[in-house]
């Protein structure tokens, strides 16, 4: 079966074309021709390639709201996380696929074509295991098949409460794995997995508090070359236990002691010093950016100006889901940059466009940091996000000024249509069952927070 869609104006590999006429078959793009005028297709005005969203925890979506209240002592990321364990405690696979559905809608919306999800919520809620190891990776799978976005599925190893192979603590009782036993389920991950279009499997050692030396070089080979991603200098707190531990800091130790290059992620590495960041960057690992979350959890910010001037790659994620918007994180990434700077127009070469800037930025450090094809190019899955023209913060655009005007302007509510593997999930801005999977989402909540 064969589609064709006629856009006025593309983001090609190459630049910006007119008059595009991108062909579909079997769900990839199959021809792209330029300057032709429309026949009987349908007919769109502006056409993006799909964004990945390198880093979620789906579940998180539930509890999106619920810790900013303000606590008796110093909140961090540290009283957040004991929130976090109070409500994991009676989530079931079928609330996983609830809040999950709910999660990538929303990104689907927003103009995310693939997520990362870094899996860990594994076990039953008194921490054994299911009778199917991959129960909880099978929700997270159902989720994609029925809201269509593309998967790189990352199950979690997480073996320990702290640095130094420390005993877990009864919150953390869903997460923990031997090494026998992740073995197991990411097998049985792979297998789920195939039954997804394009959907990849990875792994994801939790952080180096989580997981010892010793697991880390065992855990390493079993990824088979897909991707590998990991926590890292998210806390000042969590640099100061390293340090304690080993002597050295995370991002440091980790570039010392494995094998790390274009297939890792390190997800945050918000504090580094400025030998790590050159270092990070030319190990040609892909920086996970997160800064909806790293603000809401005041972790700090990424030094992205010195990374990129290294030749650092980056993508962002939505991570907690306490917001999902694809162009609010690459919004607020390079605003955090100006407040730190004073300066403007911080993540762009002299001259360029942020927006174009940020959006082929995230474009490629995303595929490569999950394992994807992307962009609008024959062979590659027809993940397209069409722009109204019509909204008000686009009107006389044309070229990078469509995404200068699409990200610190219009936000998402320019985004109109959403095509996954050809296929529209999104219509006029919202996911095609966005009102069925949000019902569903609702019954899940007033279950879990009655």
């Amino acid at each position: 079966m064969s589609a064709s869609l006629h856009f006025a104006t593309a983001l090609l590999p190459d630049g910006w074309a007119r008059d595009v006429r991108i062909t579909v078959q079997g769900g990839l793009i199959a021809a792209v021709d330029v300057g032709v005028a429309p026949g009987a297709d349908a007919r769109h005005a502006v056409a993006l390639p799909g964004l990945s969203n390198l880093h979620s925890h789906a579940f998180q979506r539930g509890m999106a709201g619920l810790a900013e209240v303000r606590g008796t002592s110093d909140d961090s990321f540290w009283t957040w996380r004991e929130i976090m364990y109070r409500f994991v405690d009676r989530l079931t696979p079928d609330d996983l696929a609830a809040i999950a559905a709910l999660a990538y809608a929303e990104m689907l919306e927003s103009g995310f074509t693939r997520v990362g999800e870094f899996h860990y919520l594994h076990h039953d809620r008194d921490g054994r295991p299911f009778a199917d190891p991959a129960a909880m990776s099978g929700a997270i799978m159902a989720a994609a098949r029925e809201t269509g976005i593309a998967l790189t599925h990352l199950p979690v190893f997480y073996a320990h409460a702290g640095f130094g192979g420390s005993t877990p603590g009864d919150g953390q009782r869903r997460f923990i794995h031997d090494l026998d036993g992740f073995a197991t389920l990411l097998d049985a991950a792979r297998a789920e997995a195939a039954t997804l279009p394009d959907a990849v499997v990875g792994i994801a050692p939790h952080s180096l508090r989580a997981v010892t030396p010793d697991e880390l070089a065992v855990l390493v080979p079993l990824a088979g070359g897909a991707p590998i991603h990991i926590h890292i200098a998210e806390q000042v707190r969590e640099v100061e236990d390293c340090l304690a531990f080993s002597g050295a800091r995370p991002v440091a130790w980790l570039l010392d002691h494995a094998p790390v290059g274009p297939d890792w992620c390190l997800v945050h590495a918000t504090h580094m010093t400025e030998a790590e960041t050159v270092a990070l960057a030319r190990s040609g690992a892909v920086a996970g950016l997160c800064p909806i979350t790293e603000a809401n959890l005041g972790d700090g910010l990424f030094p992205a100006e010195a990374f990129l001037a290294a030749g650092g790659r980056y993508g962002v994620g939505s991570d907690s889901n306490v917001r999902i918007d694809a162009t609010e994180e690459l919004r607020l990434l390079e605003y955090g940059q100006r407040l730190v700077r004073r300066g403007r127009n911080l993540l762009a070469e002299p001259g360029g466009s942020t927006g174009g800037a940020l959006y082929r930025a995230v474009l490629a450090g995303g595929a490569q940091a999950l394992g994807a094809q992307v962009g609008l190019r024959v062979g590659a899955p027809a993940d397209i996000v069409s722009l109204d023209a019509d909204h008000p913060s686009l009107a006389t655009r044309s070229g990078d000024a469509l995404l200068d005007g699409l990200l610190f302007a219009a936000g998402r509510e320019a985004i109109d249509r959403v095509w996954r593997r050809g296929r529209e999930v999104v219509t006029n801005g919202r996911h095609v069952a966005h009102a069925t999977i949000a019902t569903r989402y609702r019954a899940a909540l007033a279950r879990l927070l009655a």
